[in-house]
């Protein structure tokens, strides 16, 4: 988990929005993004799929200087043992775990993207939630946890294509692109792919069969 809290916000009965970004990916983690906005917050906040990646890159430096925010990550192992969605709700819930930690005070409330939050699932998560339906273009706290999620997730791919270039996950972030799949097929998993996932989980069976 990754922490800041430069910046000035107000703490009192403070709001955290969550985000998380590679529920869908055949490779790499899950990563959820904490959020306290600052004052004033910073302006063109927007849901990160909608944002080109040098916007986001900008958004994402002014964010980090002036707000508080968290990730929580969660690596390929526990996907696979918990399955995609116990593993969404655990990389929120310690994002907004290491955001209080840091703050040293409880929030108000968490707006979570989506339709359901942490709360009765992580037996850790101890705070007001509400899930909101597309959050994310909606909500500015939300919109920025979802580009600090994008961002930090997109550099833990692109580092992991150093060690394994025959996936394009520097392009695809580790989605099943036609790219991604043909490389499967040829090079086989790798540590980082989740083999709870079917194309994977597949594929491992046809190349074992006889």
């Amino acid at each position: 988990m990754r922490a800041s809290f430069t910046g000035s916000s107000d703490t009192k009965r403070y709001v955290i929005g969550v985000d998380e970004a590679g529920r869908g990916p055949l490779a790499g983690p899950v990563v959820a993004g904490a959020v306290v906005l600052c004052k004033p917050r910073p302006s063109g906040l927007d849901d990160s799929k909608k944002l080109s990646r040098t916007r986001r890159g900008e958004l994402e430096a002014t964010i980090k200087r002036r707000c508080r925010w968290a990730v929580g990550v969660v690596e390929v192992d526990e996907i696979d043992r918990l399955n995609i969605f116990g593993a969404t709700m655990l990389a929120m819930t310690r994002a907004v775990l290491s955001l209080c930690d840091a703050m040293g005070e409880e929030p108000g409330e968490v707006l979570v993207d989506g339709n359901l939050t942490p709360l009765g699932r992580r037996e850790e998560w101890r705070w007001n939630a509400r899930a909101i339906v597309g959050g994310d273009a909606i909500e500015p706290c939300i919109s920025a946890a979802s580009i600090i999620a994008k961002e930090h997730r997109d550099r833990l791919m692109r580092d992991l294509a150093l060690s394994h270039p025959h996936y394009g996950w520097e392009r695809n972030a580790g989605y099943g692109t036609a790219e991604h799949l043909a490389a499967l097929r040829e090079h086989g998993a790798t540590a980082h792919h989740r083999r709870s996932f079917a194309p994977v989980s597949q594929l491992e069976l046809l190349l074992q069969a006889p």
